[in-house]
C-alpha cells in the first residue's frame, strides 16, 4: 500500500453531509454494488447562469416536514441503471460530500427514491480510496446517532 494512510471504516449506514446544498445528516445507504450515488430529489427547474446548466431540486424529509430547496450545477446526463434492471436517464451534479471527517467532491443523480428506504445511496465512486464498509454495523462514522439506533446486531 505504501505511503497511502489507512481507510476509514464506515457502515452500511451513515449520516451523510451536502454542505454546499444545505443538506446535514442525511441517512444514506451505502452500496457497493451501485457506481454513483443518488440523492433522492424533485426537479423543480432548469437554468442558464454564467453559461453553466443549474438545476435547481427539492429534497423532501416528510418525517421532519421539511422541503430544503437546492441549486448545483448540472455537469451531465448519465443512464443509471437501478436495482430493478431498468435504465434511466438521470441529472448528475457534482458537490462536495462530507462522511464523518472525510470531505470530497462527489458525482450524484438526482432521483425519484420515494419508494426506497433511504433518501441517499452512497455508491462505489464515492468510496473508493477513502473507505472500506463493515457490513454488519452502522453509523460509525456517524457520532451523535442515538444508541439504540447504533450498532446492529
Amino acid at each position: 500500500m505504501g505511503d497511502r494512510p489507512p481507510l476509514k471504516v464506515i457502515g452500511w449506514r451513515e449520516l451523510v453531509h451536502l454542505p454546499a446544498l444545505g443538506l446535514r445528516a442525511i441517512p444514506a445507504k451505502i452500496d457497493t454494488g451501485a457506481r454513483t450515488s443518488s440523492l433522492h430529489a424533485t426537479i423543480l427547474e432548469e437554468f442558464e447562469r454564467e453559461g453553466s446548466t443549474f438545476v435547481r431540486f427539492a429534497v423532501d424529509f416528510p418525517q421532519q416536514h421539511v422541503r430544503q430547496v437546492c441549486e448545483a450545477v448540472q455537469i451531465d446526463w448519465r443512464g443509471v441503471t437501478s436495482s430493478n434492471g431498468t435504465t434511466q436517464l438521470r441529472r448528475i451534479i457534482k458537490t462536495p460530500l462530507r462522511i464523518g471527517a472525510t470531505r470530497f467532491r462527489a458525482e450524484i443523480s438526482l432521483a425519484d427514491r420515494s419508494d426506497m428506504r433511504f433518501p441517499m445511496l452512497i455508491g462505489r465512486s464515492s468510496l473508493r480510496r477513502r473507505f472500506v464498509v463493515d457490513s454488519g454495523h452502522s453509523w460509525l462514522q456517524s457520532p451523535g446517532t442515538a444508541p439504540e439506533e447504533g450498532h446492529d446486531a
